[in-house]
C-alpha cells in the first residue's frame, strides 16, 4: 500500500479503410462508421504493485495481439511491466479482424469461426475453390489482416502507455447496478437438443437453458480533489445488438458512452468490460420481435412470427439504442443517489497465473464422421464454395482441426489474472465464458464485489457448462472452444481459490 495513483487514456482505433467485418459466417465489408471505435485504458499503482486495464472495442483479443503489443510496451522507460496488462475485449461484431502473421511463437487459437474458411479450403478437391462474395482479399480499398495488427496493436500500446504515464493520486467508489440488456439466446426442446438463436414459438419449447444476470460492477474514479475521472462498468453481456450490419461501430457501449458524456462531460473515461456471458446476449427469445431488414443469418430465420409489444429489435440500432441508454441511465443514477467515500490508499495485489487445463478432446468416431461428412459434402456439391458452406461445415472442420490440435497438445496454458483492488476482487479469463461459472465465483468470492473479465488476454473460444455440451449446437460444440466443462470447473475452483486466499484477512 501506498502511494496509490490512477491514469486515463483513450485512442481511435478506428481504421481509415472499410474493413471485413469479423463475428458472423457471412462475410461483411463496413459501409461507413456509425461510432468510432476506442480503447480506453486505465492505470493504476501503488510502491510495489501495478495493473493497466485496457478495453477495446473489437469482437477478441487474440493472443497474437496480445503479444505483440506487450513486444511493443517492453523496454518503455517508464517502468511498465507489459505482464501486468489486461486486454479484454467487448466483443462487438462490427469491427475489424486482424489476424496478420505477428509472431510465429504466438499462440493461435483453435476452434474459433474465423478460421472456418482456411478449414474448408484445406479440404477442397481439385475442381472447387472458394468463392469470396465480397472480395475481400484483392481490394486494396479493405485493409488487409496484416495492416490492422500493426495498426490496432501501435494504438492499444499507445494507449496503454499513456495511462501509466498519467498516474495521479486519485481514489475509487465501488458500487453496484442494475440494468437488464443481457439474456440467455439458447433454447432447449423437448428431445434434449439446444440451439443458439433457436425459435421458441414451437410447442416442442421447454425453456431456455440458462438465467441471466442484470448486475453492472461499477467502479467511479476519482483525481485528488474528489472530481469524477472515468467509470469503469462491467456487464454480463457481449455487445451484440447491430451484429450482423454493415457498418463500424462499438455497438451499445458506444451510445452509452455518449449518454454518460453527455451527462458527466466530454472530458469523463468509460472503460467497458464483459463479464462472464458466452450463452448471452441482447436478445429476448422469448418475445421475440423481428429485425427491420434482412440480417442474412439461417439461424434467425422465423415462419410468420406473431408480432409483440415489447423491445425494439435488439438486431437494429432501435435496440442498440435502447440497450445503451438503459446502462448509461442505470450508471448516472448509482452515482446520483450517492457513493461510498473513494478508497485512495487501497491495497493492489496482481497476481498472473497460467492455469493448466485440458483441452476438450474430440474421439476416433467423432473424427472419422467428420472427415466422412466434409468429403461426402464437397463432393456431392454443384459447383464452389463459399462462407455458406464453411457454416453448413463448420462442426465437422473444427473436429478435424482438434483431431490435429490433440496430437500435439493435450493441456492449454491458460492466462489468468486475479487482482485484489480493495475491496474488489478482479478475474480474467480468454473464454466466452457461459453464465453459470461466472456466477458460481461471484457467489463464493470472498470480495465485497467481484468484477469477471472474459476474452481477455486471449481469445480461446466459448466454454460451455455440462448441460450445453449435451444440448449440442453452435457456442456448446467441441469446435467452439478449446475448453469443456472439465476445464471450466478447473478454472472456478482455481479462481476462487486465488481469489479467496488474497481476501482471506
Amino acid at each position: 500500500m501506498g502511494n496509490f495513483r490512477i491514469g486515463w487514456s483513450e485512442v481511435n482505433i478506428t481504421p481509415e479503410k472499410k474493413i471485413s467485418l469479423v463475428g458472423q459466417f457471412a462475410e461483411r465489408i463496413s459501409e461507413y462508421v456509425e461510432k468510432p471505435l476506442t480503447a480506453t485504458a486505465m492505470a493504476v499503482s501503488t510502491d510495489t504493485e501495478q495493473l493497466v486495464m485496457c478495453s477495446c472495442d473489437l469482437v477478441s483479443v487474440s493472443h497474437t495481439l496480445l503479444e505483440t503489443v506487450r513486444e511493443k510496451l517492453q523496454n518503455n522507460g517508464a517502468g511498465l511491466d507489459p505482464m501486468k496488462v489486461v486486454l479484454s475485449a467487448i466483443h462487438t461484431h462490427t469491427g475489424p479482424g486482424y489476424a496478420g502473421r505477428g509472431n510465429s511463437s504466438a499462440k493461435q487459437p483453435a476452434g474459433a469461426s474465423t478460421s472456418f474458411r482456411a478449414l474448408l479450403e484445406s479440404e477442397l478437391p481439385p475442381d472447387k475453390k472458394y468463392v469470396e462474395s465480397a472480395n475481400v482479399s484483392q481490394n486494396p480499398d479493405i485493409a488487409t489482416d496484416d495492416e490492422l495488427l500493426v495498426f490496432l496493436s501501435d494504438r492499444i500500446a499507445q494507449c496503454v502507455l499513456d495511462a501509466w504515464n498519467k498516474r495521479a493520486p486519485g481514489g475509487f467508489s465501488n458500487a453496484f447496478g442494475r440494468a437488464v440488456v443481457g439474456m440467455c439466446r439458447r433454447a432447449c426442446y423437448s428431445d434434449g437438443t439446444a440451439q443458439m438463436w433457436g425459435d421458441t414459438d414451437t410447442a416442442v419449447f421447454t425453456h431456455l437453458e440458462g438465467g441471466n444476470d442484470s448486475g453492472i460492477e461499477l467502479l467511479y474514479v476519482f483525481d485528488d480533489k474528489r472530481n469524477l475521472t472515468g467509470i469503469v462498468a462491467n456487464l454480463a453481456c457481449p455487445a451484440q445488438c447491430v451484429q450482423h450490419r454493415l457498418f463500424v461501430s462499438p455497438d451499445f457501449w458506444g451510445e452509452a458512452k455518449m449518454l454518460v458524456r453527455k451527462h458527466f462531460g466530454e472530458h469523463i473515461f468509460l472503460l467497458t468490460q464483459c463479464s462472464a456471458a458466452g450463452d448471452q446476449c441482447p436478445v429476448d427469445l422469448v418475445r421475440w420481435v423481428e429485425p427491420e431488414s434482412d440480417v442474412n443469418d439461417p439461424n434467425l430465420k422465423r415462419n410468420n412470427p406473431p408480432r409483440r409489444k415489447a423491445d425494439p429489435s435488439m438486431f437494429d440500432l432501435a435496440g442498440m439504442r435502447k440497450a445503451g441508454k438503459r446502462i448509461a441511465d442505470e450508471i448516472i443514477n448509482v452515482y446520483d443517489e450517492g457513493l461510498d467515500e473513494p478508497q485512495t490508499d487501497p491495497v493492489l495485489i496482481h497476481q498472473v497465473h497460467s492455469m493448466q487445463l485440458p483441452l476438450r478432446r474430440a474421439t476416433l468416431t467423432e473424427i472419422n464422421q467428420a472427415r466422412r461428412a466434409v468429403r461426402e459434402y464437397l463432393r456431392d456439391k454443384d459447383g464452389d464454395v463459399d462462407f455458406n458452406d464453411a457454416a453448413k461445415l463448420q462442426v465437422h472442420l473444427g473436429i478435424l482441426r482438434r483431431a490435429e490440435l490433440q496430437e500435439v497438445l493435450d493441456i492449454v496454458d491458460t492466462e489468468v489474472h486475479i487482482i485484489r483492488l480493495g475491496t474488489v476482487a478482479i478475474a480474467t479469463n480468454p473464454f466466452e465464458l457461459f453464465l453459470d461459472y461466472g456466477n458460481q465465483i461471484k457467489a463464493r468470492s470472498l470480495a465485497e464485489q467481484t468484477f469477471l473479465v472474459q476474452l481477455a488476454n486471449g481469445s480461446d473460444g466459448y466454454l460451455p457448462t455440462e448441460k450445453a455440451e449435451k444440448g449440442g449446437h453452435y457456442s456448446a460444440f467441441l469446435s467452439s472452444g478449446l475448453i469443456g466443462h472439465v476445464g471450466g470447473d478447473q478454472l472456478v475452483r482455481e479462481t476462487l481459490k486465488n481469489i479467496n486466499e488474497i481476501f482471506r484477512d
